[in-house]
């Protein structure tokens, strides 16, 4: 009830759900998902343990839709064994160590999981994933097993780190590289694949600057992820804000559920976002290097949700004491603005600018969040330069070459937009004329 509450309340958001729900069709048809017992089975489970992420990886192109489902499992198996507090922590190690090497086999299954761990399915049932991930061309293959053994080793490291488990993340320097094995390596494999595949520009994955772009893919929405779960974090005994920042703000991160410490959390969470807002121009910049348009909004649709969570994260005490969303219907507005390179900078200027606007001047880094602002702003305008005085012509920067490339695959959308806006209307009209025939002949 809630949830048609809120779309009631936001008829723009509702609209979009309506057209996300009936109209919008996915670019490539599903029938190949369901070719066989085993690989049917694949995508229950896909659909089983993330259904938020199921519905994307459905939408790929079909050359790597497989690709990225089993990949996506084998990791979601890898996590739920690091995340299974019940594990003895010496079969845990050796498990995670192992873990890539388990890739070659063909009937390998675990079944130490707690009864209670919803994921532990993908680990029973692991024997299925293998026999879909053997039929991947040998490169998808090798890049997987990469990521799985780096991710494995790295989880282990960090379970063998005393300092670590006694006390938590400590220098901003520590914060990335822990997201860097939690994220960052899913960002490094799944640009290798998508180059690999020829749905992204060359110098994505192989240019001087490319591991730092998709890095800070993993790193933003990681990030995003971990301000946002402060308050379920530390009911469950945890928390990964580095005390470096927080140390600022409060003797102890338990300092912050105090109400007469509300303040002081605010601020801490504030600077929390200034950090990730670090990582948007990368964002952008990668986002105008994918090319194919189904891997374009496989990337861009967790950015646009990152950037809006926040928003809604920024200078909310409410971060504090519980975990807070996106309305549902915000969700499908950003789904369907974010196909186009446009689109997602639209998005992220207009939650930049929200922030802006509610930063209040007393904030500590009031000076240091608008100028990492107006960098973003000034990014922005670097990649499109529409609005240079008559005569003038544009700077060829590396990002403008770029953005002008993107856009001509921008082109392509903009009618698919069109037609379907078309037939909402249409839709829409039928049934208020429906509505209102039923009102005058029942008069």
């Amino acid at each position: 009830m809630g949830k048609v509450l809120d779309l009631a309340l936001h008829p723009l958001e509702l609209r979009a759900a309506l057209k996300l729900k009936f109209i919008r069709q996915p670019l490539f048809s599903t029938n190949d998902t369901r070719a066989t017992p085993q690989l049917e089975r694949c995508y229950e489970l896909l659909n089983l343990t993330s259904r938020s992420f199921a519905a994307v990886i459905m939408e790929l192109h079909p050359e790597l839709r497989n690709v990225i489902m089993v990949f996506y499992l084998i990791l979601r198996a890898l996590d739920t064994v690091e995340d299974d507090m019940t594990i003895d922590p010496q079969l845990k190690v050796k498990v995670l160590r192992e873990f890539d090497s388990k890739l070659d086999t063909t009937d390998w299954s675990f079944d130490g999981n707690d009864l209670k761990e919803k994921d532990r399915v993908v680990l029973t049932e692991f024997p299925c994933i293998l026999g879909e991930y053997h039929k991947l061309k040998p490169e998808y293959q090798k890049v997987i097993k990469r990521i799985t053994g780096l991710m494995g080793n790295g989880m282990a490291d960090y379970i063998l780190d005393e300092n670590f488990n006694l006390n938590g993340v400590q220098t901003v320097t520590d914060y990335d590289k822990y997201c860097h094995y939690v994220a960052g390596l899913v960002g490094d494999g799944l640009t290798e694949l998508i180059v690999l595949a020829g749905f992204g520009s060359d110098d994505l994955y192989h240019g001087k600057n490319s591991f730092q772009l998709y890095e800070s893919m993993g790193l933003f929405l990681q990030k995003t992820n971990i301000i946002r779960d402060y308050a379920e974090d530390l009911d469950d005994g945890r928390s990964f804000w580095p005390k470096e920042i927080w140390s600022e703000y409060a003797t102890k991160l338990t300092d912050f559920r105090d109400p007469k410490n509300t303040q002081k959390g605010v601020d801490c969470i504030n600077h929390l976002v200034l950090n990730a807002l670090t990582h948007v121009i990368d964002v952008l910049t990668y986002l105008s290097s994918i090319h194919e348009q189904s891997s374009f909004q496989f990337c861009a649709i967790p950015q646009v949700m990152a950037i809006a969570t926040l928003a809604k994260v920024f200078n909310n005490p409410e971060v504090l004491r519980k975990n807070v969303k996106i309305r549902k219907g915000t969700t499908c507005d950003l789904i369907l603005n974010s196909r186009t390179l446009k689109g997602c900078v639209d998005i992220f200027q207009y939650y930049l600018r929200d922030m802006k606007q509610r930063l209040p001047v007393e904030d500590p880094n009031y000076l240091k969040f608008n100028i990492q602002v107006a960098k973003i702003e000034q990014f922005i305008e670097e990649m499109f330069q529409d609005n240079l005085p008559a005569g003038v012509e544009p700077r060829e920067t590396m990002i403008y070459l770029k953005v002008q490339e993107r856009l001509k695959w921008d082109t392509q959308v903009i009618p698919r937009v069109q037609e379907e806006d078309y037939k909402f209307n249409m839709a829409l009209s039928v049934v208020f004329c429906v509505l209102l025939s039923f009102y005058f002949f029942t008069k």
